[in-house]
């Protein structure tokens, strides 16, 4: 058997009832055999200031520490204005400052993006994968993951409930699972 493969999953949403916590959780507990998905908290993180680099808070400390062993690396986000939520970037920022110590160097990552709206984040999509190219996280390509309609895609319970979804989801963690083996550094 293939060795666990841990993915840090950063919610580009702080929301209570986030749509894409939701999306997050289910798809922790839909993870093939072999992946370990944990959300990192990233409300705490105060705004990045390089200032602050040389003696971080406690919470900047603790997200880089959470975010450090991860074998890989899962952005679930909502898209406000085109674009990434602020609160996501700050958490970027964060993990990848002072320049030459990011702890997301060289993790395999990849993106969902989940809205309410017909597009499905398809901006904040992209423009989350141009950071992350700069910051030397290879981006799973194929497939890509634009989900809409979220509002109507959680039963009560939090679970997918549209059957098409859930296996395209599957789909996408396979795919993702399979970048991780080819990318990830190797096991110590």
């Amino acid at each position: 058997m293939a060795q666990t493969r841990n993915v840090a999953v950063l919610v580009g949403s702080l929301r209570k009832d986030s749509l894409n916590r939701k999306l997050a959780l289910a798809l922790a507990a839909m993870a093939p055999e072999g992946l370990r998905l944990q959300i990192v908290e990233i409300g705490a993180l105060p705004l990045y200031n390089a200032d602050d680099e040389a003696n971080p808070s406690p919470a900047v400390t603790t997200f880089k520490q959470q975010i450090k062993p991860a074998d890989a690396l899962l952005f679930i986000t909502p898209e406000y204005n085109r674009s990434v939520p602020g609160v996501l970037k700050n958490a970027i920022d964060h993990a990848s400052r002072p320049y030459g110590q990011s702890v997301l160097s060289g993790k395999p990552g990849a993106v969902i993006t989940l809205s309410p709206g017909a597009i499905g984040g398809f901006g904040a999509n992209h423009h989350l994968r141009q950071s992350l190219v700069f910051l030397d996280v290879p981006v799973l390509q194929q497939p890509e993951a634009y989900i809409g309609g979220a509002g109507e895609l959680f039963d009560q319970l939090g679970a997918i409930k549209k059957p098409d979804t859930q296996a395209f989801l599957q789909k996408f963690l396979g795919a993702f699972a399979g970048w991780i083996e080819r990318n990830a550094a190797p096991a110590a």
